[in-house]
This record gives structure tokens, sequence and C-alpha cells, in this order.
């Protein structure tokens, strides 16, 4: 480890509440006293713990009576084969009066919306979309910012036992047709437009090309957002959201029970080295893992306000929704999180009384540096837990939550991905938090980390692997008959076993460290060094905004090693100078170890990320050593590439 872990945690359960956490609830109901057995309990008899699952989290279908078939196999295992269930209806039980969701939008718009509300929505759009030629197995996309409709539309889709897809508006044309071409979708529901950092976004341009090259389509809705009534005569077969039919209030939203691993959602990978994967996700998986992640290891309640700061193009949209099925009012927020000079989401999570707010590492990051004292100028007093994910939350993150958000509160560094659209390692409310390191291994998982031999190591960094089966691993990907590109992408490193790519470590609390992407990590001198650990110390500096780290092959044209390179975007009013990376190299070297210092330090104007916010050190990698970045339509701001060619600094 580069950093030793505080002994004392930040964060320890009230001995008087522990008891109302769900985790405990389903602890004495299982007959364990510790997190530790029962996490054991769950990899060692995994039909017992899922058919409990099932039972305890309140699944509506039918079980049948075997739970896993060929669980010695992976990919191969069968779960639940004999269940018929519906994702949707899950999430729809709840037919009342109370609130179901509740939006912001940045431009100011408010709008919410009951459960019963909500149900008669969802039956008026699975109309359209039976009148419209989708049963099941059809393909319903949308491209859609975080609006009340896609959830809406979501729902209607996976009722009908059809498959959703959905991609967020700030992507570019090649980039939709690039997801959405590979399914070949009937109905698409798009926006007139959108709104980010006070500016008005249109987007009926955009739509009309990309429905003009989709031919499988045979409907598009258009959502109004900017206007009452857009005009999209452009857009071919295209209605109005506000002018489809209107439902009789009597009619009953059509819920049809499929198999287990019947199809449910096709995510897509971040496409940054290549077309996106199109990795498919069944409705038994989905909803079971979600369960177990929300009323367990986030202890959500019915009448709790969950909240993930999220477009729907990033798997923690789907992870949002499903938090209906545990009886969750669902606060939706669409714009930019550092509105209001930053305040903006707590702003919301003060109004609307958040119980749990989901965010990224590089918010709380970008929160810190900005100053922001969100636990003195705002009243958090029903906030009870914090989720970070999207990269390694370091341990000055940490700090900043306890010091400057709330004393008393479950903060949860959570990781895993699009691949199982959920977690492998995540929050528990009935553990302590210690400083920079996640809780727990999931229930169920299971997580352990191998070095290059395959073995097990405890306390030393290597591939964070699961070495059993569970239910969220993808039914398969898209067009993938033979299923040699699932097997590809998980299990080649290690011979019936899932490799999941991030460069990790197991400590002595049973807790996670995460480094960083395996694929990105530096090795220089034969050492692996994870980006994380640099970024954690380099970014404490207060003149760096933002950093990115790369292995730069050197000498040029050789394999023989690489010297570690170190990009910086700078606070405005500073220049990087002799005296700024001396002292950079400084921070580095005294607080990790002489290889994680870097060769050469380069300042740039911006920092390349994915539309989820995450930055990408392969495609910078690709750009300094003349390669081809084979999909920049995957990058928010594909334009900062263009800072980091030709650096005459990296020649020497």
């Amino acid at each position: 480890m580069t950093y030793a872990i505080d002994p004392n945690p930040l964060w320890t359960p009230d001995p008087a509440t522990l008891g109302e956490t769900r985790m405990a609830q389903f602890m004495q109901s299982t007959d364990h006293a510790r997190y530790a057995d029962l996490w054991r309990w769950s990899i060692d008899r995994p039909e017992a713990f899922w058919s409990k699952i099932w039972d305890f989290c309140g699944v509506v279908g039918e079980q049948g009576q075997r739970v896993l078939l060929d669980g010695d196999r992976m990919p191969g295992a069968r779960w639940f084969p004999e269940a018929r269930l519906n994702y949707a209806e899950n999430l729809l039980q709840n037919r009342g009066d109370g609130q179901a969701l509740v939006f912001h939008g940045e431009d100011k718009i408010r709008r919410q919306l009951s459960h019963a509300e909500l149900y008669a929505e969802v039956a008026r759009f699975q109309q359209f979309l039976i009148a419209s030629g989708v049963g099941v197995g059809g393909r319903v996309a949308a491209y859609l910012p975080n609006l009340p409709e896609a959830l809406i539309a979501m729902l209607a889709t996976t009722a009908l036992g059809a498959i959703w897809s959905s991609a967020s508006p700030d992507f570019g044309v090649q980039g939709v047709l690039d997801r959405f071409g590979q399914s070949q979708p009937k109905v698409l529901i798009c926006v007139d437009g959108y709104w980010y950092n006070g500016k008005a976004v249109d987007c009926l341009e955009k739509n009309a090309e990309v429905v003009s090259k989709l031919p499988s389509l045979v409907k598009t809705v258009v959502v109004p957002y900017l206007d009452a009534r857009p005009d999209i005569s452009p857009i071919a077969n295209a209605v109005c959201w506000n002018e489809l039919a209107a439902v009789d209030g009597s009619q009953d939203v059509i819920f049809r029970r499929v198999a287990f691993d019947h199809p449910l959602f096709i995510m897509f990978s971040s496409g940054t080295t290549g077309v996106p994967k199109c990795i498919v996700h069944g409705h038994g998986g989905v909803l079971l893992q979600h369960l177990k992640e929300h009323q367990l290891h986030s202890d959500v309640h019915p009448g709790d306000r969950l909240f993930y700061f999220t477009t729907c193009g990033w798997m923690m949209w789907n992870w949002l929704m499903s938090g209906l099925a545990s009886g969750a009012t669902l606060l939706l927020y669409d714009g930019s999180p550092f509105a209001k000079h930053g305040k903006v989401l707590f702003d919301y999570a003060a109004a609307e009384r958040m119980t749990h707010f989901g965010t990224s590492a590089k918010f709380i990051d970008a929160a810190a540096k900005i100053g922001l004292t969100p636990g003195k100028t705002h009243d958090l007093a029903a906030l009870r837990a914090m989720f970070s994910t999207g990269s390694p939350l370091s341990p000055e993150g940490f700090d900043w939550v306890y010091r400057e958000v709330k004393r008393d509160i479950l903060l949860a560094s959570i990781s895993g991905g699009t691949d199982i659209v959920s977690c492998f390692v995540l929050g528990n409310p009935v553990l302590p938090v210690y400083r920079g390191e996640i809780q727990c291994c999931g229930l169920g998982m299971a997580v352990d980390v191998f070095n290059d031999e395959g073995q097990p190591v405890r306390s030393e960094k290597g591939e964070l692997v699961c070495t059993r089966p569970f239910p969220a691993m993808p039914v398969g990907f898209w067009n993938d008959s033979d299923g040699s590109k699932y097997k590809a992408a998980y299990f080649e490193r290690f011979a019936n076993i899932w490799c999941h790519g991030d460069f990790s470590e197991l400590t002595t609390h049973d807790g996670v460290i995460i480094y960083g992407r395996s694929d990105a990590t530096l090795n220089p001198g034969g050492v692996r060094i994870g980006t994380a650990e640099i970024y954690r110390q380099v970014e404490q500096l207060p003149e760096i905004l933002e950093s990115l780290v790369i292995g730069q092959d050197w000498p040029p044209g050789k394999n023989d090693d690489v010297r570690v390179v170190l990009f910086v975007k700078l606070q405005e009013g500073h220049t990087l100078d002799a005296g700024l990376i001396e002292r950079i190299k400084k921070q580095v070297r005294d607080n990790t170890t002489p290889r994680h210092v870097p060769a050469r330090v380069v300042q740039v104007q911006d920092i390349p990320r994915t539309k989820s916010g995450k930055i990408v050190e392969l495609a910078v990698r690709n750009v300094v050593h003349g390669q081809p970045v084979k999909n920049v339509e995957a990058l928010a701001n594909p334009e900062a590439l263009n800072y980091f060619k030709g650096r005459v600094e990296l020649a020497e």
C-alpha cells in the first residue's frame, strides 16, 4: 500500500439505531451476528442466499423450485431457470398518492408525479408502444436527459418484455448511431433540447439526422423541454410526447412476466477503444441485485428520498430507477452539477429532504477545491448516506465529506460498472467507514484480488476478480451468437474467473482500495502503479485543478520500458513553472515511492473525459504515441485530445 489505513474509523454505526437498518434485520433473519460470516454464507450457499433475497426484498413473481444450474461455470451458470417475473411490475407496485418522483431542472423547472400519476403515464405510453408494433423482445431507445419521461418510457417498454437502451443528448450523431445502430430500435424517444451551464442546447437538427440513419425506426417521440411546441416536422414519423393519445384512467399497465434471464437493458461500454460493446442484462439479475444493494447495502427504506447525479447514458441511471422497487421516492436532476457556483445539488438536497445523495468522486474533489461547506450553508438533517463512484475516492475526499458535509453520515464509496449494472464492492450501514477504503465486498459477490500468477493476495495490489457466478452477470453481448466477445471481455485472463479490470487491494478490515483501471496502470521498471495513487497526491496542491497520467514508451519505438508522464490542468491564473514542477514531484516522492514520480510534467488546457465524466487515459496514451483514437464520439470533449498531440516536452 502507498498509504496507511487509519486504524480509527471516520464513522461507526449508532448502536441505538443499528437494529433498524435493513442489513441488521437481514442478518438476524439468517442467524448471522457478523457481516463477515453473512458474506461467507452468501458465497458458500448461493442458492439459499439468493432465494432469501427474493423473499426478504419482496420480489413479485414466481420463483420456481430451482435456483442455480451449472453453478461451477463462468459463463454458463443459470439462475432461477423456472422463474417468471417482470422488472417493471416490481417497480410499479405502489399506486397511491405519495410521491414517486421529483424532478429539478437546472432551468428551475420542478415537477413531481405521484405513484398513481406515474402508473397512468406508463399505461398511456405503453399503449402507444403497442400501437407502434413493439412487443416482447422489441427494442426501444431513448436519447434523453434525465427527465421523468425517460423513466415512464423505460417502464412502459420493460413491462411489455421489450428491451430498453438509452443515451444522453450530449452524444453526437455518430455516438448515437454507434450504439442504437447495433440494436435497431423500433421506437426512439428524444428531446427538443436541454439546459446545461445556463445555456439552452437545441437538439432538433441532430435528432432529424439520427432518425434518418436508423432505418429500423417506425416512430419517433419528441419530448418538449425547451419549447412547449417544438417544430418536429423535419423528423420523419415523429410525434410530440404531449400529443400522444390519452388513455382511460381505468386502463391497466400490461405486465408480461418473462424468464429470469430475459433481456431487459442493453447497456453500452464507453467505446473509447472502438465501437461500444452492447451488454445485455436480464430482468431477474438486475432486479435482485438492485434490491439487495438498495435495501441492504444502502439502507433504503420505503419513503426514503434517493438521489444520484447521473445522465441516461450512465448505468447509475438504471440503478437509481430501481429504487422504486424498494419504495423510495426518486429525485431526478438534469443540468450542470456546478450550477449556482457548485451549490445546486446541495440546494436540491435541502429543499427535497434528500436521504441518500449519490455523486462522483470527481464532484467531491471539485467541491472541496472550490471551498464548499454545505454542512454549514444547508439544512442536511434528513441526509443519512452519501455515495461516491466513477473513480476512486481519495482519503482527502473522505475527509472533506466528514468535515464539511456531515459527521453522522454513511459515506459509501462504491465500485462496479456497466458490465454488471451494479457493484462488486460498496457500502454497509452496519460496518465502520475507514479513511480511503471501500467498506466491504457485496453480498453474494465472491470478490477476491489475484496476483499475476492467479493466486489470491491480501494487503497486496492485484486484479479484482469474482470467483463464482452471480445473477447480475450479463445475459450476453448483442450480436455475439457464439459468446466469443463476452468470454474475451471478462474470462481470458483467468480461466472460469471474472476479471473486472480494476487494480485493487483487499485490506485487513475486509475492505477494498481501488487504484485505477488495470489497463491504465503504469509499469515503470516492471513495477505496476495505479494511477489513482498519483492523482491523490497531485490534486492536493491548490494550483492543480485536474490531472491525467500515462506511461510513455521510452525510449521511443522500443517496448523496453515506460516513463511516467503527468498532464495537469491548472486553476485559473496559474502557470506551470520550474518551481511548481518541483513541488509536484516532491509531493509525489514524499508520499508514494520514487517510481511514482513523473519524468515529465506538462500543462494542458483541458482533460478529455467520457460522457459519464471519467478521464480517458488510454485515449491520451494513443495520441501521445501517434496512434488513432478509435471512437472520439464517446468523449464529452474530444477537442481536448488536441492538447496532447506533438508535445515537444515529450520528445526528450
